[in-house]
Formats: C-alpha cells, structure tokens, sequence
C-alpha cells in the first residue's frame, strides 16, 4: 500500500475509535494487517479471515499480530486443518469477509484489485461499501474510484460517513483524541499556510513554503484525505 493509504488509514482509526466497531481483513500483506494492528492499537476487537487451515499464519511474518488478534478477536476460516494458502481460497474467503461485515471499505486498489471482489460480494449481499477516492493519476485509486463512478460505493472521506450511513452512535471516550486532530510539523505548516491565504494555488504554496512542488503534492492529498482542505479548478486548494 501507499503512504498516502497508510496516512488516511491512521488517521482513520482515531476516528472510529470512538464508535468501538470490529474490524473484519483477511491478515494478508498490505491494507489487512495495517487495519488489524491499528485495530489492537486502538483497542478494538478484530477478526482474521484466513485462506487456509486453522494450522498455519500465511503470511509467517504476521504470526505474532494473528496471536494478539486470538485475545483481542478471533482467527476464522472455513477451510481444513492442512489446507494451503492455495490462490482460489483467498477469493473464497472474501465472500466470509463481505457476509460478515456490516460495511466494506475499500482504501486503495487498482483497477483489478482483490478489494473489488469483496465489494461486489458484499454489494450483493445489501451490505453497504464504502472507497476512498484519489487522484486519477494513481494506480492504486484507480479501483476505488471506479467504484464511485459506477456508483458501487460511497464515497469515504473520513469516520462520519460510515457513521452516518449505519445510524452509529459513540459509545466510548476515544484515548487518541490529540492524535485523531494533530498533523505533522510539515502537513502543518501546508495547512497554516492554506488558512492564510483562504485560496492558493499548489505552485504558489510551494514558494511560500520553500518545500518541492513534488513533496507538496502528497501532502496536499493527505490533507484532502483528512477532510481538512478540498480542491479547487486550476490547482487550488481551501480550507474545508
């Protein structure tokens, strides 16, 4: 997954933390285990839907996470002791994954990524599935965004739409509330100067900032992912 993906999911989870939600992958590389970890991170219960047998981790590498996740959750699959992690199982464990949950969202994915399955799985079982948009130029939206488009999900800008779109009410104190509003000193610094100006273009912030335009770009894309500012026609960008 991408920085920017990984950036919004933290943010993310600060948010729903409040919301005490279970949270549903399938422990594999990528946007999976990200969600798990932060889930145990911050304190919710998490369930592990696995392509194979109860008698292995696939990947090894999240064997400790699986651990913490049979305390804090549970490991489920519905395949036998012995089965492999064979490729066919992984697609039929995403209709587990998309039966279980009360929502799908889908945080990056190509044009034929794996989420997309889950999200027509979970379509077609009147779940509600939400995608978080990016820019088109990124190979890693381009899934997501055709789900917009084709008005297969919702669009997911931050924890109030899933919030809204379910009836969810808080239930808890979130513990990361300074970390679910700060930035960084240089997302910061972006921000600040945004508000300044009220409207500016990226060029432009980039001068007033001294930072690269290459380096502005991602930031600017955190920020919109954050719910903080929104683009504008010809590159500029305001304070949401």
């Amino acid at each position: 997954m991408t920085s920017q993906g990984s950036a919004f999911m933290k943010r993310m989870f600060s948010e729903l933390e409040p919301y005490d939600p279970v949270i549903i992958s399938g422990l594999a590389y990528g946007v999976d285990i990200l969600a798990h970890r932060l889930a145990l991170q911050h304190g919710l219960k998490t369930i592990g839907v696995l392509a194979h047998g109860l008698d292995r981790i696939y990947p090894r590498a999240h064997y400790k996470t699986a651990l913490s996740m049979m305390e804090e959750g549970a490991l489920l699959t519905e395949f036998w002791t012995g089965t492999p992690p064979e490729r066919e199982n992984f697609v039929k464990r995403n209709r587990i994954i998309a039966g279980m949950s009360e929502a799908t969202l889908v945080i990056e994915s190509s044009e034929k990524g794996g989420s997309l399955i889950t999200a027509d799985l979970a379509s077609s079982y009147h779940r509600e599935v939400f995608a978080v948009p990016g820019r088109t130029s990124d190979p890693f939206s381009v899934g997501c965004n055709h789900l917009i488009k084709t008005h297969r999900a919702s669009m997911f800008t931050d924890a109030r739409d899933l919030a809204f779109m379910l009836n969810w009410e808080p239930i808890r104190e979130c513990s990361n509330h300074e970390e679910a509003v700060s930035l960084d000193p240089t997302e910061k610094q972006l921000f600040e100067t945004i508000l300044k100006h009220g409207k500016i273009q990226a060029d432009h912030l980039s001068q007033k900032c001294r930072l690269p335009i290459q380096d502005v770009l991602p930031i600017l894309l955190r920020l919109e992912l954050y719910g903080r500012i929104r683009e504008l026609p010809g590159k500029h960008y305001e304070i949401v």
